[in-house]
């Protein structure tokens, strides 16, 4: 079997509140470019993605078709002419827990944001990307999670929190020494509902 398709170098997501235009959005920039992979469908709340990749070039040319389309429904877009492998890994699903001396934490209003976020970060400091979170179950909002050492994990939650400009379009914190607790909440499962159904006391 083979596995899923590569999403690289590039890689473009168009972020937009109308799953009408969403669709037609998607249309137009599959019908523009010879993209390699397209991704599209609805997250919460109501929100619709379109995540392209391939060379360089035809992705830009992909995204400026969608923006061209999207309009005013346009929330947020990203491009990543060289997205980096663990954020790609990190779409897809794949979770890192581990035990770091630091863990950093960004939290953004949109998807784009912390793909910007999480890319600009890994590539610009040592720290490892543990996981994404995208829109689903949490309001439309995504955050991503760093681990490592004190000092790494700073640079890349600054480096990534400026990536994205403005200092209201992201919410970040540097935890030293996670408690063992706290912990083990995040890797098991971060929603409220389902770490209360989980508990020993809930049997």
């Amino acid at each position: 079997m083979t596995g899923p398709s590569p999403i690289a170098p590039a890689l473009a997501l168009v972020e937009l509140d109308s799953i009408a235009i969403g669709i037609e959005v998607g249309d137009a920039m599959a019908k523009r470019s010879p993209i390699d992979v397209l991704y599209a469908g609805t997250v919460h709340p109501g929100k619709y993605l379109v995540l392209v990749g391939g060379a360089v070039a035809d992705v830009e040319e992909a995204l400026d078709a969608g923006r061209a389309v999207a309009g005013s429904s346009i929330l947020d877009t990203v491009l990543l002419a060289d997205v980096h492998p663990d954020v790609v890994a990190a779409l897809r699903g794949q979770r890192r827990p581990e035990a770091s001396e630091a863990l950093g934490v960004i939290e953004t209003q949109t998807v784009a944001a912390i793909i910007e976020a999480a890319d600009a970060g890994v590539k610009g400091a040592r720290a490892r990307l543990l996981e994404l979170r995208l829109a689903d179950d949490i309001g439309g909002k995504a955050y991503l999670l760093f681990g490592g050492p004190v000092a790494d994990v700073e640079a890349a939650v600054e480096i990534g929190q400026a990536s994205i400009g403005a200092a209201d379009r992201a919410i970040a914190r540097v935890i030293p020494q996670l408690h063992a607790e706290m912990r083990a909440n995040l890797e098991a499962d971060a929603r409220f509902r389902e770490r209360l159904g989980s508990s020993p006391e809930a049997s």
